[in-house]
């Protein structure tokens, strides 16, 4: 699992079934006039709640997650493992608060038993821990605050040119290296620089020359054919390294690290190393 492809959207899904977990071990009821000593029991002691709620919620949370790192995501009654696990984040704040409207589950229609009963502490959080989760998981791939990287790709201490041999950090992490040595009464080779830990599009190049670099995207984008068509051969994921071996014009040919070249068409934002 890559935790580098993760989002903020992700993040915040993470947290929400953080709160989900630790709201499951408060109190289920909030009953008028109970005595200090009264053991009211937790979300734990509700099959209702349970099932629906904690168990739906918590799983759902799983699969947003773990789908965003899987390479290629698994299917599911015809769904992959995140659009099933955000139907379930959904399913689970409306089990949420039809819970919060009937806490007592019916019983309120056998003379009386429910009355004075209302939603505890740990519905009313459940409630709001599913809403969010649910909310973050429907939204992070429509919200650009919320697409953006979790972690973000580490700096390069010093980026090697093209042709100076395997990266020490193994392919698709720029090495630090030095630059090559120019033939005798040659010029030397001028390094790369970094471009100081800020985004930059990818530079037109000068003259008609081109140098290969290493980049990293900030957020998950298509690579296409070098044949023009509009079929995807891969993903590029944030938080690693790739290499742009040519550009043209507005475009690279970017490598991945299985040896796969393709075009990258949105060259916008990326971090050059």
């Amino acid at each position: 699992m890559n935790i580098r492809s993760l989002t903020r959207g992700d993040g915040v899904v993470i947290g929400a079934a953080v709160l989900l977990f630790i709201a499951s071990f408060l109190d289920l009821y909030s009953i008028d006039g109970a005595p200090d000593s009264l053991d009211i029991p937790s979300l734990w002691s509700s099959g209702p709640v349970l099932m629906s709620v904690i168990l739906a919620g918590l799983a759902g949370a799983a699969l947003v997650v773990v789908s965003r790192g899987l390479p290629q995501v698994p299917k599911v009654a015809g769904l992959d493992l995140g659009q099933f696990g955000v139907a379930l984040t959904v399913f689970a704040a409306w089990s949420a608060l039809g819970n919060v409207f009937d806490p007592a589950g019916g019983a309120d229609n056998f003379g009386g038993g429910g009355d004075g009963t209302s939603a505890g502490t740990g519905l009313i959080i459940a409630l709001i821990a599913t809403l969010l989760m649910a909310a973050a998981a429907v939204a992070a791939p429509q919200v650009p605050a919320l697409k953006a990287a979790l972690v973000g790709a580490p700096r390069p201490a010093a980026p090697q040119p093209y042709g100076g041999g395997q990266p020490s950090g193994g392919y698709g992490y720029p090495g630090a290296g030095q630059p090559q040595q120019a033939p005798y009464g040659g010029q030397p080779q001028q390094p790369q620089q970094p471009f100081g830990g800020q985004p930059q599009a990818a530079p037109q190049p000068a003259g008609g020359d081109f140098s290969p670099f290493w980049f990293a995207v900030p957020v998950p984008r298509p690579l296409f054919a070098e044949d023009g068509s509009q079929t995807p051969i891969a993903e590029l994921a944030p938080g690693t390294w790739y290499l742009a071996v040519e550009q043209r014009g507005g475009t690279l040919v970017a490598q991945t690290q299985d040896g796969r070249r393709g075009v990258l068409q949105d060259t916008s934002g990326i971090q050059r190393g």
